[in-house]
């Protein structure tokens, strides 16, 4: 927790205006509707229940008793029941409904199976004559709208129940195909009409007027025709339709504002329909929820007085209290200021609102197998991508709004106020160009220190053109120069380290690291060896940095990239004493390096591996962002596809090995240094989950477009948009206050970084499911063969263009605008960037390979001499 009072009423004081702001939301989004008292009783309401699957005699009885039970709860707000089948247990209700003393207007359906049409028909004329209580009946439902029955077949029908019936007799049609089809209308006793605003796209503002304009039209085409409304109502959930939006408020206000116009006006109407009927699926997604009764029997709101949400406040505390809880969680053991911690706070607080919708989700709607497939893929990767777009959000604010870094070793470098410690410089090669070595040998003889030596390790390389003028470099640099030659060396770069590290001064007390491309500034050790005088002091690190992003497009690309985490997410780290060890500009106590076993050999990043076994060993570190050395970028994209995926499958290797000391009760680490090692391994499973986030939802598209499955709700698809553009503040803000790049540079930073998504969720799934997967070098100062036919980005080009493609067609499709598809498609579109990012930088990349080729010829490559039958390990300076 904040050691002081005042950190307390910073956090606390943010929090409760941030909790404040976000229950006011809530107030204000809080819809309630005072729409016209219909209190009395209803004309008639639309009755069914599921009877679709062969039943059992169990199920028979369980199907009369909902029947029954159903019929009993209606029996008080109702005088009647229309059906549309008298098949299976639906024959039972006018026998169950007369108990009630209410009507039935009897319906049969009638489609294009024939058997089922007769069984139908002799239902209906059976059931006519055994019960009073039906008082009309209906053959047919939206028949000839659907296209099911021809107008001469359905008017067959219609006359043969006529003649066989005592009671008037229509079929239900909507009222367009009434006004379209008069000879249909002769052969009818009534019109029974039915008026469906949501269908017809129309707006909930005008939706019971439109009814009652609709049934005007009907009277003046057909005067003295009884005409009865045999379907109104309005959807209480559900994907909008245009303007047409479903609300449980939009329902209540519709149908109880119909129902009083019906009663002055005298019109006989029937409301669709009596309870909701989740397995209702092929009308849509409003299909399951026309009903005034949930499907549990509860009324969904009253037919007098207010009408409001209840769950709008359920919603909307739960909101408050899971925001609260991610601003504790966030802010705690903080010293924020109050501009970092409200900021932090209050998106907090959005992400609570977030987490609630998608968590109700299911609570709110009727989900059959699919949608619950759909909700908890989409949930399961929700929590995570909303606390790494938090830990996003927390940067920002900590770098823009919070306090200046503490930590940092001043760019004017340490005094010395002792004798300064010898240091050991270990420069592991594998298969370098000699002459970047050779420049990296020059800069380390240029240094402004009196105490150091250098190791030079090149393993596994037994050409000759490779090591031979490093070795004769060396042996021209003088005795500080060690030159050691290996062959058939495990371990990788972490048996080169161990090695040097055996050939060290026996008085060296700090080993430096540099790679075999870096060029060092004079002052490097100069400035920073004085660290250690603090004995708890294991490790000091400078940046990384290039000193060739100004070759090409792509390599000013790739530089911009990387420096961002050197001025931006280092620094946080070190605030917390937490930062990554790099294998390069790094120095380490060489007593704390021994104590925790050297390099490890079980990871492919060595380097960072070791920085945290110096933690758990209770040591701390130091960081400064000034320049000390300038590498070399990789050659090629695919170089740098090959480096990150290194560096992702080892950060997967350290979770492994690790993990165990990020639980609570674990005392190697403190809880600030745990926090920013879990948020830095989360943005690398972040990339996995985006990548198979869309995946998923690009499988998901034939289905929305060919099958018209549920569409993922918004509640879901929008935490896909805000992390992209919280993704992309963070990027161009603290680019901006941090690295101090124009927005060109911080623009090709972001393509960089987005670009290597499918790569990094490789690397981690490997990690994940394979272990010791080999040691990949990067190509660097040219080491890159390069073939006409190298592809890097052929997965990242056919992804993204199908989640291109995929949006395009979602877009082109969506005739009634639903709001969900739109949103989906959006998070689509969003999807594809890192994709495409991956395929443009490739391209660039392409494009400069031809300009230079055009420029200048193919240099010829000497041969390679062949490889020694045995190469010497030994220190020159023992000669």
């Amino acid at each position: 927790m904040p050691t002081s009072n005042s950190a307390w009423k910073t956090i606390i004081g943010a929090a409760l205006i941030a909790a404040f702001a976000h229950a006011a939301g809530w107030v204000l989004t809080y819809r309630t509707v005072v729409p016209p008292d219909a209190g009395h009783v209803i004309e008639s309401l639309s009755f069914n229940i599921d009877v679709r699957k062969k039943a059992s005699p169990e199920e028979q009885r369980r199907r009369i008793e909902e029947i029954e039970d159903r019929i009993e709860r209606i029996a008080e707000v109702t005088k009647g029941l229309r059906t549309y089948s008298v098949q299976a247990e639906l024959a039972r209700v006018p026998e169950i409904a007369a108990r009630h003393d209410l009507t039935v207007t009897l319906g049969a359906w009638i489609g294009k199976d024939e058997t089922r049409n007769r069984d139908e028909i002799e239902g209906v004329v059976l059931l006519a004559a055994q019960n009073r209580n039906v008082r009309s009946i209906v053959v047919g439902n939206e028949t000839v709208l659907r296209k099911e029955r021809t107008v001469e077949e359905l008017i067959a029908s219609l006359r043969e129940v006529r003649r066989r019936v005592h009671v008037p007799v229509s079929s239900g049609e909507t009222w367009d195909i009434w006004l379209k089809h008069p000879e249909l209308v002769k052969e009818v006793d009534f019109l029974a009409v039915h008026i469906l605003p949501y269908w017809e796209a129309k707006s909930a503002a005008i939706a019971f007027r439109y009814a009652f304009d609709r049934y005007e039209d009907l009277r003046r085409a057909y005067p003295g025709k009884r005409i009865v409304i045999a379907e109104f109502g309005w959807p209480s959930r559900g994907y909008n339709r245009n303007e047409a939006a479903p609300h449980l408020q939009s329902q209540a206000d519709i149908i109880r504002s119909f129902i009083a116009e019906a009663g002055q006006r005298g019109i006989y109407y029937n409301i669709i329909e009596a309870f909701d009927q989740p397995w209702k699926t092929a009308e849509g997604s409003v299909g399951p929820y026309w009903g005034l009764f949930t499907d549990k029997g509860l009324p969904k709101f009253k037919m007098v007085g207010r009408v409001a949400s209840k769950e709008h406040r359920i919603l909307g505390a739960s909101a408050l209290v899971i925001g609260a809880a991610f601003t504790a969680f966030g802010l705690w053991r903080r010293r924020p200021t109050f501009g970092h911690a409200l900021a932090y706070a209050l998106a907090a607080q959005a992400m609570g609102a977030g987490i609630a919708l998608a968590a109700a989700y299911p609570f709110t709607h009727y989900l059959h197998f699919g949608a619950w497939v759909m909700w908890i893929m989409g949930f399961g990767l929700m929590i995570p991508l909303v606390v790494i777009t938090l830990a996003k959000v927390h940067e920002m604010a900590e770098v823009t709004l919070g306090r200046a870094p503490r930590r940092l070793i001043p760019h004017q470098g340490l005094k010395a106020h002792a004798a300064l410690p010898m240091v050991s410089i270990h420069i592991p090669a594998y298969r370098e160009q000699p002459a970047l070595l050779k420049q990296t040998l020059d800069a380390v003889a240029a240094l402004d220190y009196p105490n150091f030596e250098a190791v030079v390790v090149v393993n596994n390389t037994p050409e000759e053109s490779y090591w031979k003028p490093v070795e004769d470099h060396c042996r021209a640099l003088g005795p500080r120069f060690k030159f050691v030659n290996v062959l058939g060396l495990k371990g990788f770069k972490a048996g080169a380290l161990n090695l040097a590290l055996e050939h060290a001064a026996r008085d060296a007390e700090i080993v430096a690291v540099i790679d075999a491309d870096y060029v060092v500034h004079p002052d490097w050790l100069k400035d920073l060896a004085p660290a250690f005088a603090d004995a708890a002091v294991g490790l000091v690190q400078a940046p990384q940095d290039h000193r060739d992003g100004d070759r090409s497009r792509l390599k000013a690309i790739m530089n911009s990239e990387y420096a961002g985490f050197f001025d931006i997410g280092m620094i946080q780290r070190n605030e917390d004493d937490a930062i990554i060890q790099h294998g390069t500009m790094c120095l380490v106590r060489r007593s704390a390096l021994e104590a925790v076993g050297g390099w490890s050999g079980d990871t492919i990043v060595e380097d960072t591996e070791l920085g945290l076994r110096l933690y758990e060993a209770g040591f701390k570190a130091l960081y400064t962002n000034r320049r000390y050395g300038w590498g070399v970028l990789p050659d090629t994209f695919q170089a740098f596809k090959t480096q990150r995926e290194r560096w992702a499958y080892g950060a997967v290797q350290i979770i492994r090995k690790h993990w165990r000391h990020m639980l609570p009760g674990a005392r190697t680490l403190r809880p600030e240094q745990k926090r920013q090692f879990v948020a830095g391994w989360a943005f690398w499973l972040a990339d996995t989950l985006g990548a198979a986030a869309s995946f998923l939802n690009l499988l998901w598209v034939p289905a929305i477009l060919f099958i018209g499955v549920l569409i993922p709700t918004v509640a879901l698809t929008l935490p896909i948009v805000t992390a992209f553009v919280v993704n992309l503040a963070h990027c161009v803000l603290l680019y901006r206050a941090r690295v101090k790049l124009p927005m060109r540079q911080i623009a090709g930073a972001a393509l960089a970084a987005m670009s290597l998504q499918l790569t990094v969720a490789g690397a981690v799934l490997n990690g994940l499911v394979r272990d010791n997967l080999p040691f990949k070098r990067t190509d660097k100062g040219g080491n890159a063969k390069r073939q006409a036919s190298d592809n890097p980005v052929r997965r990242e080009s056919a992804l993204g263009l199908a989640l291109l493609a995929g949006a395009l067609a979602l877009v082109l499709t969506n005739e009634y605008r639903v709001t969900e598809i739109d949103v989906f498609a959006f998070a689509l579109l969003i999807q594809s960037a890192p994709f495409l990012a991956a395929t443009l930088i490739a391209g660039i990349e392409a494009w400069e390979a031809r300009a230079l080729a055009r420029a200048r010829p193919t240099p010829q490559v000497p041969p390679v001499q062949p490889a020694a039958p045995f190469v010497p390990v030994y220190p020159l300076a023992a000669e």
